[in-house]
Protein backbone atom coordinates (compact mmCIF):
# COMPACT_ATOMS: atom_id res chain seq x y z
CA UNK A 1 0.00 0.00 0.00
CA UNK A 2 1.61 3.28 -1.02
CA UNK A 3 2.49 5.56 1.78
CA UNK A 4 1.14 9.11 1.70
CA UNK A 5 3.46 12.03 2.22
CA UNK A 6 2.19 15.03 4.11
CA UNK A 7 3.82 18.33 3.23
CA UNK A 8 3.80 21.43 5.35
CA UNK A 9 2.31 24.62 3.92
CA UNK A 10 5.69 26.26 3.33
CA UNK A 11 6.96 23.14 1.56
CA UNK A 12 3.94 23.16 -0.76
CA UNK A 13 4.61 26.81 -1.56
CA UNK A 14 8.24 26.07 -2.41
CA UNK A 15 7.25 23.18 -4.70
CA UNK A 16 4.69 25.40 -6.41
CA UNK A 17 7.22 28.20 -6.96
CA UNK A 18 9.84 25.74 -8.25
CA UNK A 19 7.34 24.39 -10.77
CA UNK A 20 6.56 27.90 -12.00
CA UNK A 21 10.27 28.70 -12.42
CA UNK A 22 10.81 25.48 -14.38
CA UNK A 23 7.97 26.38 -16.75
CA UNK A 24 9.25 29.94 -17.14
CA UNK A 25 12.68 28.64 -18.16
CA UNK A 26 11.06 26.65 -20.98
CA UNK A 27 9.51 29.82 -22.47
CA UNK A 28 11.69 31.33 -25.23
CA UNK A 29 13.16 34.68 -24.11
CA UNK A 30 11.59 36.52 -27.04
CA UNK A 31 8.07 35.66 -25.87
CA UNK A 32 8.33 38.02 -22.91
CA UNK A 33 9.30 40.80 -25.26
CA UNK A 34 6.16 40.30 -27.30
CA UNK A 35 3.96 42.05 -24.78
CA UNK A 36 2.43 44.82 -26.84
CA UNK A 37 3.95 48.20 -26.11
CA UNK A 38 3.57 51.68 -27.48
CA UNK A 39 5.61 54.82 -26.96
CA UNK A 40 4.02 58.16 -26.15
CA UNK A 41 6.06 61.32 -26.70
CA UNK A 42 4.25 64.27 -25.16
CA UNK A 43 5.41 67.72 -24.19
CA UNK A 44 4.82 71.43 -24.69
CA UNK A 45 4.57 72.89 -28.16
CA UNK A 46 7.91 73.77 -29.72
CA UNK A 47 9.96 71.27 -27.69
CA UNK A 48 11.04 69.04 -30.57
CA UNK A 49 8.72 66.04 -30.16
CA UNK A 50 8.15 65.49 -33.88
CA UNK A 51 11.86 65.51 -34.73
CA UNK A 52 12.52 63.00 -31.94
CA UNK A 53 9.69 60.77 -33.18
CA UNK A 54 11.10 60.77 -36.72
CA UNK A 55 14.55 59.74 -35.48
CA UNK A 56 13.12 56.97 -33.34
CA UNK A 57 10.80 55.65 -36.03
CA UNK A 58 13.70 55.32 -38.46
CA UNK A 59 15.88 53.63 -35.84
CA UNK A 60 13.38 51.06 -34.54
CA UNK A 61 10.85 50.46 -37.30
CA UNK A 62 8.20 52.75 -35.93
CA UNK A 63 5.02 54.30 -37.26
CA UNK A 64 3.86 57.67 -35.96
CA UNK A 65 0.33 58.33 -34.70
CA UNK A 66 -0.55 61.98 -34.24
CA UNK A 67 -2.14 62.86 -30.89
CA UNK A 68 -2.65 66.44 -32.05
CA UNK A 69 -6.30 67.48 -32.06
CA UNK A 70 -5.85 69.81 -35.06
CA UNK A 71 -3.60 67.82 -37.41
CA UNK A 72 -6.62 65.69 -38.32
CA UNK A 73 -7.92 68.60 -40.45
CA UNK A 74 -6.95 68.95 -44.10
CA UNK A 75 -5.41 72.30 -44.89
CA UNK A 76 -4.41 73.11 -41.30
CA UNK A 77 -0.77 72.55 -42.08
CA UNK A 78 1.43 75.49 -41.14
CA UNK A 79 -0.31 76.43 -37.90
CA UNK A 80 -0.24 72.85 -36.59
CA UNK A 81 3.37 72.20 -37.61
CA UNK A 82 2.09 69.20 -39.57
CA UNK A 83 4.77 66.78 -40.86
CA UNK A 84 5.77 67.53 -44.42
CA UNK A 85 4.81 65.29 -47.32
CA UNK A 86 8.42 64.11 -47.52
CA UNK A 87 8.39 63.13 -43.84
CA UNK A 88 5.09 61.31 -44.26
CA UNK A 89 6.49 59.40 -47.23
CA UNK A 90 9.60 58.45 -45.26
CA UNK A 91 7.74 57.24 -42.17
CA UNK A 92 4.09 56.10 -42.04
CA UNK A 93 1.95 58.71 -40.24
CA UNK A 94 -1.60 58.24 -38.97
CA UNK A 95 -4.53 60.45 -37.93
CA UNK A 96 -3.39 63.27 -40.19
CA UNK A 97 -5.62 64.86 -42.86
CA UNK A 98 -8.65 62.66 -42.12
CA UNK A 99 -11.29 65.42 -41.76
CA UNK A 100 -12.36 68.53 -43.64
CA UNK A 101 -12.36 71.69 -41.54
CA UNK A 102 -16.17 71.74 -41.49
CA UNK A 103 -16.35 68.23 -39.98
CA UNK A 104 -16.21 67.38 -36.31
CA UNK A 105 -13.60 65.29 -34.57
CA UNK A 106 -13.51 64.73 -30.82
CA UNK A 107 -11.67 62.81 -28.15
CA UNK A 108 -13.93 59.76 -28.46
CA UNK A 109 -13.26 59.60 -32.22
CA UNK A 110 -9.56 59.84 -31.47
CA UNK A 111 -9.62 57.10 -28.85
CA UNK A 112 -11.25 54.44 -31.00
CA UNK A 113 -9.33 55.27 -34.17
CA UNK A 114 -6.01 55.47 -32.34
CA UNK A 115 -6.55 52.09 -30.66
CA UNK A 116 -7.48 50.47 -33.98
CA UNK A 117 -4.41 51.90 -35.72
CA UNK A 118 -2.21 50.78 -32.83
CA UNK A 119 -3.46 47.20 -33.27
CA UNK A 120 -2.71 47.33 -36.99
CA UNK A 121 0.83 48.56 -36.34
CA UNK A 122 1.41 45.77 -33.81
CA UNK A 123 0.11 43.26 -36.37
CA UNK A 124 2.86 44.48 -38.74
CA UNK A 125 5.43 43.98 -35.93
CA UNK A 126 6.19 47.70 -35.98
CA UNK A 127 6.39 50.13 -33.08
CA UNK A 128 3.51 52.57 -32.47
CA UNK A 129 4.84 56.01 -31.54
CA UNK A 130 2.20 58.48 -30.39
CA UNK A 131 3.24 62.12 -30.65
CA UNK A 132 1.37 65.18 -29.45
CA UNK A 133 0.83 67.75 -26.76
CA UNK A 134 -2.93 67.44 -26.35
CA UNK A 135 -3.12 66.26 -22.74
CA UNK A 136 -6.81 65.41 -22.94
CA UNK A 137 -6.29 63.20 -26.00
CA UNK A 138 -3.26 61.45 -24.52
CA UNK A 139 -5.02 60.91 -21.21
CA UNK A 140 -8.03 59.37 -22.94
CA UNK A 141 -5.76 57.11 -24.98
CA UNK A 142 -4.28 55.64 -21.80
CA UNK A 143 -7.35 55.44 -19.58
CA UNK A 144 -10.24 55.33 -22.04
CA UNK A 145 -12.65 58.00 -23.28
CA UNK A 146 -14.29 60.24 -20.69
CA UNK A 147 -17.55 59.19 -19.13
CA UNK A 148 -20.59 61.38 -18.82
CA UNK A 149 -24.24 61.53 -19.86
CA UNK A 150 -25.19 61.61 -23.54
CA UNK A 151 -25.94 65.00 -25.03
CA UNK A 152 -29.54 66.27 -24.95
CA UNK A 153 -30.22 68.19 -28.19
CA UNK A 154 -32.63 70.77 -26.69
CA UNK A 155 -30.36 71.57 -23.76
CA UNK A 156 -27.29 71.71 -26.00
CA UNK A 157 -29.11 74.08 -28.37
CA UNK A 158 -30.08 76.40 -25.48
CA UNK A 159 -26.50 76.49 -24.19
CA UNK A 160 -25.05 77.18 -27.63
CA UNK A 161 -27.56 80.01 -28.12
CA UNK A 162 -26.52 81.43 -24.74
CA UNK A 163 -22.91 81.20 -25.85
CA UNK A 164 -23.69 83.19 -29.00
CA UNK A 165 -25.80 85.74 -27.15
CA UNK A 166 -23.81 86.24 -23.94
CA UNK A 167 -20.32 85.43 -25.24
CA UNK A 168 -17.57 83.03 -24.15
CA UNK A 169 -16.31 85.34 -21.37
CA UNK A 170 -19.65 85.23 -19.56
CA UNK A 171 -20.14 81.49 -20.05
CA UNK A 172 -16.59 80.74 -18.95
CA UNK A 173 -17.06 82.78 -15.76
CA UNK A 174 -20.27 80.86 -15.13
CA UNK A 175 -18.38 77.58 -15.47
CA UNK A 176 -15.62 78.83 -13.15
CA UNK A 177 -18.17 79.43 -10.40
CA UNK A 178 -19.74 76.00 -10.86
CA UNK A 179 -16.57 73.94 -11.42
CA UNK A 180 -13.37 75.95 -10.87
CA UNK A 181 -11.18 72.83 -11.00
CA UNK A 182 -12.25 71.86 -14.52
CA UNK A 183 -12.37 75.48 -15.71
CA UNK A 184 -8.69 75.82 -14.79
CA UNK A 185 -7.81 73.16 -17.38
CA UNK A 186 -9.40 75.04 -20.33
CA UNK A 187 -9.73 78.63 -21.52
CA UNK A 188 -12.57 80.94 -22.44
CA UNK A 189 -11.83 80.16 -26.08
CA UNK A 190 -12.74 76.47 -25.67
CA UNK A 191 -16.37 77.11 -26.56
CA UNK A 192 -17.27 73.49 -27.18
CA UNK A 193 -15.75 72.31 -23.88
CA UNK A 194 -17.50 75.08 -21.94
CA UNK A 195 -20.88 74.16 -23.44
CA UNK A 196 -20.35 70.44 -22.84
CA UNK A 197 -19.25 71.06 -19.24
CA UNK A 198 -22.31 73.18 -18.50
CA UNK A 199 -24.47 70.53 -20.14
CA UNK A 200 -23.06 67.78 -17.91
CA UNK A 201 -23.52 69.91 -14.80
CA UNK A 202 -27.12 70.70 -15.79
CA UNK A 203 -27.97 67.05 -16.47
CA UNK A 204 -26.27 65.43 -13.48
CA UNK A 205 -25.80 68.13 -10.88
CA UNK A 206 -22.17 66.99 -10.65
CA UNK A 207 -19.01 68.89 -11.50
CA UNK A 208 -17.17 67.73 -14.60
CA UNK A 209 -14.02 67.42 -12.48
CA UNK A 210 -15.78 64.61 -10.60
CA UNK A 211 -15.70 62.53 -13.77
CA UNK A 212 -12.03 61.75 -13.37
CA UNK A 213 -9.76 58.82 -14.22
CA UNK A 214 -8.41 58.79 -10.67
CA UNK A 215 -9.60 55.28 -9.85
CA UNK A 216 -9.50 53.92 -13.39
CA UNK A 217 -6.69 51.68 -14.55
CA UNK A 218 -4.89 52.25 -17.80
CA UNK A 219 -5.40 49.94 -20.76
CA UNK A 220 -4.58 46.30 -19.91
CA UNK A 221 -3.92 45.53 -23.58
CA UNK A 222 -1.13 48.01 -24.24
CA UNK A 223 1.89 48.85 -22.14
CA UNK A 224 2.29 52.57 -22.75
CA UNK A 225 5.83 53.85 -22.26
CA UNK A 226 5.18 57.52 -21.55
CA UNK A 227 7.66 60.38 -21.87
CA UNK A 228 7.27 64.11 -21.41
CA UNK A 229 9.90 66.01 -23.41
CA UNK A 230 10.54 69.53 -22.19
CA UNK A 231 12.99 72.40 -21.97
CA UNK A 232 13.57 75.20 -19.43
CA UNK A 233 10.87 77.84 -19.72
CA UNK A 234 13.11 80.68 -20.92
CA UNK A 235 14.56 78.61 -23.75
CA UNK A 236 11.19 77.09 -24.62
CA UNK A 237 9.51 80.50 -24.85
CA UNK A 238 12.32 81.73 -27.10
CA UNK A 239 11.79 78.72 -29.36
CA UNK A 240 8.03 79.35 -29.36
CA UNK A 241 8.45 82.96 -30.49
CA UNK A 242 10.78 81.94 -33.32
CA UNK A 243 8.36 79.18 -34.27
CA UNK A 244 5.44 81.62 -34.49
CA UNK A 245 7.51 83.98 -36.67
CA UNK A 246 8.43 81.12 -38.99
CA UNK A 247 4.80 80.05 -39.31
CA UNK A 248 3.77 83.53 -40.34
CA UNK A 249 6.68 83.78 -42.77
CA UNK A 250 5.71 80.38 -44.22
CA UNK A 251 2.26 81.69 -45.15
CA UNK A 252 -0.01 81.13 -42.15
CA UNK A 253 -2.18 84.15 -43.01
CA UNK A 254 -2.80 82.90 -46.54
CA UNK A 255 -3.51 79.41 -45.18
CA UNK A 256 -6.16 80.75 -42.80
CA UNK A 257 -7.65 82.97 -45.52
CA UNK A 258 -8.09 79.88 -47.70
CA UNK A 259 -9.57 77.87 -44.82
CA UNK A 260 -11.94 80.72 -44.09
CA UNK A 261 -13.30 80.35 -47.62
CA UNK A 262 -13.66 76.60 -47.00
CA UNK A 263 -15.80 77.24 -43.91
CA UNK A 264 -13.47 76.86 -40.93
CA UNK A 265 -15.62 79.26 -38.89
CA UNK A 266 -18.41 76.66 -38.96
CA UNK A 267 -16.17 74.43 -36.84
CA UNK A 268 -15.94 76.02 -33.40
CA UNK A 269 -13.07 73.73 -32.42
CA UNK A 270 -10.85 74.27 -35.47
CA UNK A 271 -11.51 78.00 -35.70
CA UNK A 272 -10.52 78.48 -32.05
CA UNK A 273 -7.18 76.67 -32.41
CA UNK A 274 -4.12 78.70 -31.43
CA UNK A 275 -2.76 80.59 -34.41
CA UNK A 276 -5.99 80.20 -36.35
CA UNK A 277 -8.14 82.16 -33.94
CA UNK A 278 -5.68 85.06 -33.86
CA UNK A 279 -5.27 85.03 -37.65
CA UNK A 280 -9.03 85.09 -38.22
CA UNK A 281 -9.28 88.07 -35.88
CA UNK A 282 -6.51 89.81 -37.83
CA UNK A 283 -8.31 89.12 -41.11
CA UNK A 284 -11.42 90.73 -39.62
CA UNK A 285 -9.45 93.85 -38.65
CA UNK A 286 -8.46 96.80 -40.90
CA UNK A 287 -5.06 95.04 -41.07
CA UNK A 288 -3.02 98.12 -40.22
CA UNK A 289 0.57 97.89 -38.95
CA UNK A 290 -0.73 98.17 -35.39
CA UNK A 291 -3.23 95.39 -36.08
CA UNK A 292 -0.42 93.21 -37.40
CA UNK A 293 1.80 93.83 -34.35
CA UNK A 294 -1.12 93.06 -32.05
CA UNK A 295 -1.84 89.87 -34.01
CA UNK A 296 1.74 88.62 -33.72
CA UNK A 297 1.91 89.45 -30.00
CA UNK A 298 -1.40 87.69 -29.29
CA UNK A 299 -0.33 84.63 -31.28
CA UNK A 300 2.89 84.30 -29.32
CA UNK A 301 1.23 84.99 -25.99
CA UNK A 302 -1.48 82.37 -26.59
CA UNK A 303 1.15 79.79 -27.57
CA UNK A 304 3.21 80.50 -24.44
CA UNK A 305 0.12 80.18 -22.26
CA UNK A 306 -0.75 76.88 -23.94
CA UNK A 307 2.75 75.55 -23.23
CA UNK A 308 2.31 76.55 -19.58
CA UNK A 309 -0.98 74.63 -19.40
CA UNK A 310 0.73 71.59 -20.92
CA UNK A 311 3.29 71.59 -18.11
CA UNK A 312 0.48 71.82 -15.57
CA UNK A 313 -1.52 69.00 -17.15
CA UNK A 314 1.32 66.49 -17.42
CA UNK A 315 2.55 67.10 -13.88
CA UNK A 316 -0.62 65.26 -12.85
CA UNK A 317 0.14 62.28 -15.08
CA UNK A 318 1.88 59.58 -13.00
CA UNK A 319 2.96 57.37 -15.93
CA UNK A 320 5.10 60.04 -17.59
CA UNK A 321 8.83 60.34 -17.09
CA UNK A 322 10.36 63.70 -17.93
CA UNK A 323 13.39 64.33 -20.14
CA UNK A 324 14.96 67.78 -20.40
CA UNK A 325 16.14 68.14 -23.99
CA UNK A 326 18.50 70.92 -22.96
CA UNK A 327 20.34 68.49 -20.64
CA UNK A 328 20.29 65.54 -23.05
CA UNK A 329 21.17 65.73 -26.72
CA UNK A 330 18.58 64.09 -29.00
CA UNK A 331 20.67 60.96 -29.51
CA UNK A 332 21.03 60.37 -25.75
CA UNK A 333 17.36 61.04 -25.08
CA UNK A 334 16.40 58.68 -27.89
CA UNK A 335 18.67 55.97 -26.50
CA UNK A 336 17.07 56.27 -23.06
CA UNK A 337 13.57 55.86 -24.51
CA UNK A 338 14.52 53.02 -26.84
CA UNK A 339 16.30 51.07 -24.10
CA UNK A 340 13.26 51.40 -21.89
CA UNK A 341 11.07 50.10 -24.70
CA UNK A 342 13.26 47.07 -25.30
CA UNK A 343 13.73 46.15 -21.63
CA UNK A 344 11.16 43.76 -20.22
CA UNK A 345 9.87 44.54 -16.72
CA UNK A 346 7.69 42.29 -14.62
CA UNK A 347 4.57 44.13 -13.45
Amino acid sequence: MPCSIIYKEDQIEQIFLSTIREQEQKIPPEVNLRRKRAIILAGPTGTGKSAMAMMMAQAMGGEIISADSMQVYRGMDIGTAKPSKAEQELIPHHLIDIRNVTESFNVVDFYYQAKHICQQIHARDNVPIFVGGSGFYVHSLIYGPPSGPPSVPDLRKDLEESMDKLGPDFMYEKLKKMDPQYAATITKHDRHKIVRALEIISLTGKRVSKYTWKNRKHSPNIDFRCWFLHRPRANLYHRIEKRCDKMIEAGLIDEVRRLDQEGIRKNSTASQAIGYRQTLQYLDSPQTKDDYRYYVDEFKKATRHYAKRQFTWFRREPLFRWIDLDLHDPETAMEIIMQDYETYNWE
